[in-house]
């Protein structure tokens, strides 16, 4: 079996250096961070210069405020990210090592528990502030999807949350242990679903062109808690599709549950991103339907 896409060979380092016996290293994943955090602040301060977009001709914020609103992301991006990883997917093993929590340059982020610290972060600069909550958290939804699909990207780079065997034509045959795990014959390399690729169209790509239609084109900004509805039902049904052909967590893989679901009767059900997928939906459909049943300037809450 050959893939007709070769794993680029990439290191996941830009670059290294060596200050006083240790060694500094720029990953790509960090760059993904830090470019995805940049467009981020340029795409708000754009749309809070355009007083047009938003209910009474008032923008929620001045472009000074986004830089500390910013600030208040990272820490929930980072605080949430790591706290969702340890409590979603591995609380046995950190509730025995709690020391391994603060070690996050080690890996482990998950992205719902990220998206439950940003919401955390900007309510609380919301409320300290003065801001109309729903604005805040349609104007932070609208500036998300560059960043993911940068993540992935470099979740595709560093060669990690791989998809499932796949003899598609363009399955990637990544290095490492991933090529040897699928049961293949003595010799051949396992080909897999470029997943992260998958994930970056869906979510990064397609979901953000949606969400700057809507913006620009349909002035969605002028019903509080639509751009937030759509960004949450669009990012659920983009990681709930791309679960059948994403490899699952190790955690929930054995002998008796080799598709790794997290919630299972008689051999079917959820794996954990598509189980917490689901209430992430469900909420967006419920601000989509709120938002165009009320005038914007009715839901400034």
């Amino acid at each position: 079996m050959h893939a007709l896409i070769p794993f680029p060979e990439i290191s996941p380092e830009l670059f290294t250096i060596a200050i006083g016996g240790n060694e500094f290293a720029l990953r790509w994943y960090a760059l993904a961070y830090i470019a995805g955090i940049l467009i981020a602040w340029q795409l708000a301060v754009m749309a809070v210069k355009r007083p047009a977009l938003w209910p009474d001709q008032t923008a929620p914020m001045q472009p000074k405020q986004v830089e500390d609103l910013i600030t208040w992301i990272i820490l929930g991006v980072v605080l949430g990210g790591r706290l969702g990883f340890v409590l979603f997917y591995q609380p046995g093993y950190y509730l025995s090592n709690p020391l391994e929590i603060l070690r996050i340059w080690q890996g482990g982020m998950a992205f719902h528990g990220g998206l439950l610290g940003v919401v955390v972060a900007s309510w609380i600069f919301a409320a300290r502030n003065n801001i109309p909550k729903m604005q805040m958290a349609d104007l932070v939804a609208y500036t998300v999807a560059p960043g993911l699909m940068l993540g992935r990207l470099a979740n595709f780079i560093n060669a990690e949350l791989w998809g499932r065997a796949s003899d598609l034509p363009w399955s990637v045959i990544f290095p490492g242990h991933a090529a040897q795990e699928c049961g293949q014959p003595a010799g051949e390399l396992c080909a897999r679903h470029p997943s992260q690729l998958y994930e970056a169209t869906l979510e990064g790509l397609v979901l953000g062109a949606l969400i700057l239609f809507l913006v620009y084109r349909r002035r969605a900004f002028l019903r509080p808690g639509l751009i937030l509805g759509v960004f949450m039902a669009g990012y659920g049904c983009a990681r709930f599709l791309v679960e059948f052909f994403r490899q699952p967590d190790l955690q929930f893989v054995s002998v008796g549950n080799p598709m790794g679901l997290a919630w299972q009767i008689d051999g079917y059900g959820l794996t954990q991103g598509q189980a917490l997928s689901l209430p992430m939906i469900a909420l967006g459909v419920f601000f989509v339907l709120r938002a165009r049943r009320r005038l914007g300037h009715e839901a400034q809450v």
